[in-house]
């Protein structure tokens, strides 16, 4: 996957003029905020909440961005701090760091020196909690070494924010659809100023340290022999316009459990900014096997080759039936609609069981069915108009007929594409909550959370607990072995600790 990093100037001069930039028009942003919001203490109207809403999400965009071009490699050196200190009222939770209790040095007795103390402000579900390190220096008596236990790695080097804050942060964001800035007041009501920008600068960072997860996933999807594949229009904002263009949103699940497959189920989301069919075919170029969609041109390229193989889905061309039967109560497609059923029932009696079993009950129960639908199909359509509501269901599903029926030759295909379906549902939610992502950069950034919160779903996991293992562990483990951080490989009790602590 090709990070919006990639696209960075290496030259250090062309970075910081680029740095330099997005701070001014972040700048702008704010100036003009300003201004509209005290526009809008004389004049209340949708179109300026509306206005308002896509300038705060441009600059909660530059600002994530800008956090992700500045994050250091190494830590830079530490500063007098000027952060405001933590509130009073929060709980505190003190963890004390015991050293050895002898001198690692010589071996010789310790005495207690003193100790340094550092906070972080933690988040466990429902309320806000600060976890004090405490971490107590010891000193030999008779070499005068100093032993102290090194401080707790963390997300963000040096950050205030725990895993479990920042996983809530994503989480917030991506699933629940609560742009920063109403993040921002939120936690305001709780007597904790968190500055947008402060929100941006983590979510930022944190997406950055979960990036090869999003390509262990990728790989994880692609290198099955059936992918299930499906989009969703989503708004972007365009630069300098001030209006949002339709970019979309692609998934591509994973998931062989109803053939009897323990092979662990996952999904990948990918940005693009339109609809055009290079974008699919960039994204399964590497893929070989059973490709499950709906009728979408840009795919047939896809087909076309000797790699891939078409399925198409049952749950479209039953959802014509049902359309024209709802909005014309008609006999003829309530008719359709009890056929299909037929066939629905079936396979809920066989979903689990391996593939050949599938296949075996199919040919000898749902074949027999879909000859009849067949020739009802054909015989009906004699007797309607082919521009009528109902002809048109017809004609769908007579001009896909190989493609939805395939399934009884092969079970390991699925009667439907609802796997891929089911996985958009959250972003069509948030598409209608969160109204548009604030840029190109933003899309790519919800499809990568989408990716591992679908995922952790998947596979019976909260996401928010598991994001807060995750970025717990990331920072420090060894990228050989990355594949402990998949979902499938954290195990539930391991989640349930991280949301209790």
């Amino acid at each position: 996957m090709t990070l919006v990093t990639d696209s960075l100037p290496n030259d250090l001069q062309a970075l910081k003029t680029l740095v330099s930039a997005q701070g001014a028009e972040i700048e702008r942003l704010k100036m003009m905020i300003a201004k509209l919001r005290r526009t809008q203490f004389g004049r209340s109207s949708e179109q300026l909440d509306a206005m308002i809403d896509q300038l705060q999400l441009s600059l909660e965009e530059l600002q994530v961005s800008q956090a992700e071009m500045t994050r250091p490699v190494e830590p830079a050196p530490r500063a007098v701090s000027r952060r405001k200190p933590l509130p009073e009222h929060l709980p505190r939770e003190t963890h004390v760091h015991h050293p050895e209790s002898q001198c690692t040095g010589c071996g010789g007795k310790l005495r207690y020196l003193g100790e340094d103390v550092s906070e972080v402000l933690e988040y466990v579900p429902a309320r806000f909690n600060v976890i004090c390190h405490v971490r107590p220096k010891w000193v030999c008596r008779c070499c005068e070494h100093i032993a102290q236990v090194p401080a707790p790695s963390r997300p963000i080097a040096r950050g205030l924010a725990g895993p479990g804050l920042l996983a809530h942060v994503l989480v917030s964001k991506f699933v629940d659809h609560l742009p920063l800035y109403r993040q921002s007041e939120i936690y305001a009501r709780e007597g904790v100023e968190l500055e947008r920008s402060t929100l941006a600068d983590w979510v930022g960072q944190s997406s950055q340290l979960l990036w090869p997860l999003i390509n262990a996933l990728e790989d994880h999807v692609m290198s099955g022999h059936k992918v299930h594949a499906d989009d969703t229009p989503i708004g972007v904002l365009a630069p300098g316009h001030g209006k949002t263009k339709t970019a979309r949103l692609w998934t591509y699940v994973r998931d062989d459990r109803p053939a009897g497959d323990s092979t662990p189920a996952a999904v990948w989301f990918a940005y693009s900014p339109d609809r055009k069919g290079q974008h699919p075919r960039a994204h399964l170029k590497g893929f070989s096997g059973i490709l499950q969609a709906d009728g979408y041109a840009g795919f047939a390229q896809l087909y076309a080759t000797d790699t891939i193989e078409e399925a198409v889905c049952r749950a479209h061309a039953r959802r014509k039936f049902y359309d024209a039967y709802k909005d014309l109560a008609s006999p003829l497609a309530a008719e359709a609609l009890q056929r299909i059923a037929a066939l629905y029932a079936i396979e809920s009696e066989i979903r689990g069981q391996p593939p050949n079993l599938r296949k075996t009950v199919r040919q000898s129960r749902a074949s027999p069915l879909l000859e009849h639908l067949h020739a009802w199909l054909n015989q009906t359509l004699t007797q309607l108009p082919k521009k009528s509501a109902l002809g048109g269901a017809i004609l769908y599903a007579l001009n896909r007929w190989q493609a939805l029926t395939c399934y009884c030759n092969d079970g390991r295909i699925e009667i439907d594409n609802n796997a891929a379906e089911r996985a958009l549902r959250a972003v069509a939610l948030g598409c209608k909550n969160y109204l548009f992502a604030g840029s190109d950069a933003g899309g790519e950034r919800a499809a990568a959370i989408y990716s591992l919160v679908g995922t952790a779903k998947l596979n019976g996991l909260n996401p928010q607990a598991y994001l807060a293992y995750v970025l717990e562990h990331i920072a420090e483990h060894p990228i050989n072995r990355l594949s402990e951080l998949l979902p499938w490989n954290i195990s539930l009790n391991h989640t349930e600790h991280c949301e209790a602590a």
